[in-house]
C-alpha cells in the first residue's frame, strides 16, 4: 500500500544536525528537477525580499519564511515526518506510533511537495515555505513542473498494490495515476453530516477531512491493515468503525472515491 499525503503549510523549525543532501533522499529519478527548484528558491529569497513574498503568496508577517529559505542549503535537517505539522499530522501522530507502526509509516508515506516532488517520512529536509501553487520566475508553475519527473518516477514508486490518495487538488495536480494503476488507486473524500430542520446536509470542512484522514492513516498502520485494492479498503475501514460509502468506477481510466461520513471528532 502507497500513501500519498498532503505536505502542511505550517512546519517544525529545521534541525540541528546535518544539512540537506538533495541526492540522499528517496525517488532519486527526482534528484536533477530537486535541484533546479532548491537553486531557484535559494536564488529568488536572496535577492528581492518583496518580489519573493509576492512571489511565494506571503504577507508582511511572514517576511521570516523568506530568510528561512535563503539557509536551505546549510539549515539543519530533521525526518520530514517531524517537518510537516498541522491537523493532518497532528491526527496522524507519528511519533507515538508502535514501531512495527512505524516502520510501516516509512515504507508507505509519500508526501508530496512543492520544493521536493515526493519525500518519505524518513527523508531527512529542512524546514521551508514553496507550496505546489508557486509559480516561479523560471521554473513556472510548480505543479505543472513536477509532471513529467513525477511520472516517470512514480509508477515505480506506486509498485502493485493499493494507492490511497489523500491529497489536496494542487498536489493531486503534479501525478495522477494513469494505466492500470488508477484502477487500484482510491481518493478519499470526508464529508460531514449535520441534521438541519429534520434534513441531513453533508459538507466538506476542511478540518473534519485532514483530521479524519489523518486518523484513517494511523488506524491502518497501527492495525497493519493491508488492503490490496479500494474494495478490500472499503472493509477494512468499516471494520474499523468508519462510515463509508463507495462505488466502483463507471468506466476504467477513473479511481475509486470514498466517501467517509462523520458527525463530530474530538
Amino acid at each position: 500500500m502507497l500513501v500519498l499525503l498532503p505536505p502542511s503549510e505550517g512546519k517544525a523549525a529545521s534541525g540541528r544536525g546535518a544539512p540537506l543532501k538533495v541526492e540522499g533522499l528517496s525517488l532519486p529519478g527526482l534528484t536533477e528537477a530537486r535541484q533546479a527548484v532548491l537553486d531557484e528558491l535559494v536564488e529568488l529569497c536572496a535577492g528581492d525580499e518583496g518580489k519573493a513574498r509576492e512571489v511565494l503568496g506571503l504577507s508582511e508577517g511572514l517576511r521570516g519564511e523568506v530568510a528561512k529559505n535563503t539557509e536551505l542549503r546549510t539549515a539543519g535537517a530533521r525526518p520530514a515526518g517531524e517537518i510537516y505539522t498541522g491537523v493532518l499530522y497532528d491526527a496522524l501522530g507519528l511519533a507515538t506510533l508502535e514501531p512495527a507502526a512505524k516502520k510501516r509509516a516509512a515504507k508507505s508515506l509519500l508526501v508530496f511537495s512543492g520544493l521536493w516532488g515526493a519525500v518519505r517520512v524518513t527523508d531527512r529536509i529542512p524546514s521551508y515555505r514553496c507550496s505546489m501553487g508557486v509559480k516561479l520566475p523560471g521554473l513556472g508553475a510548480l505543479n505543472a513542473y513536477w509532471r513529467a519527473p513525477m511520472a516517470e518516477v512514480m509508477p515505480q514508486a506506486a509498485g502493485d498494490g493499493l494507492v490511497l490518495d489523500l491529497r489536496s487538488s494542487a498536489y493531486a495536480s503534479a501525478w495522477k495515476p494513469k494505466g492500470e494503476v488508477v484502477g487500484r488507486t482510491a481518493t478519499v473524500r470526508v464529508l460531514q453530516s449535520q441534521m438541519v430542520n429534520g434534513v441531513e446536509k453533508r459538507s466538506v470542512v476542511s478540518h473534519f477531512n485532514k483530521a479524519t484522514k489523518g486518523r484513517i492513516v494511523r488506524d491502518l498502520l497501527q492495525t497493519g491493515a493491508a488492503p490490496a485494492d479500494p474494495d478490500e479498503l472499503v472493509g477494512v475501514l468499516r471494520d474499523l468503525g468508519y462510515a463509508v460509502e463507495a462505488e466502483a468506477p463507471a468506466k476504467a481510466g477513473k479511481a475509486w472515491q470514498l466517501d467517509v461520513i462523520v458527525t463530530e471528532i474530538h
